[in-house]
């Protein structure tokens, strides 16, 4: 390669990377911080996927709407103060109370 190809994809380069700076910077102010970490995992990521524009829109889409219905869910936990932090991984299945793991679990997944 010639010297002036080095010095324009060095440039290039030097150009998108800034162009994802202020593009991550302009969804950290939007408040965008499900599209915000997908496109920042993606930049991070060494193995590009390759997605169409279409596909790659979709897929940060799909993220912030994910991000946002897990911060509302998380927010109704909250606000619903319940008395204790339970889950079902913490249930104690050794004390005899009749509980059935197995049945528990299925009407946990809905498969009934």
């Amino acid at each position: 390669m010639e010297t002036s190809e080095v010095r324009n994809i060095t440039s290039n380069n030097k150009q998108q990377l800034e162009m994802n700076n202020e593009t991550l910077e302009k969804m950290k102010q939007l408040r965008l911080f499900g599209m915000y970490d997908a496109f920042r995992t993606n930049l991070e990521s060494s193995v590009k996927e390759s997605l169409t524009t279409d596909q790659f829109i979709s897929v940060l889409v799909a993220c912030e709407w994910d991000d946002r219905r897990n911060r509302s869910v998380e927010r109704t936990i909250r606000a619903a103060a319940f008395r204790y932090n339970a889950s079902l991984e913490h249930i104690d299945y050794s004390i005899d109370r009749g509980l059935d793991r197995n049945q528990v679990h299925r009407l946990a997944a809905l498969d009934h």
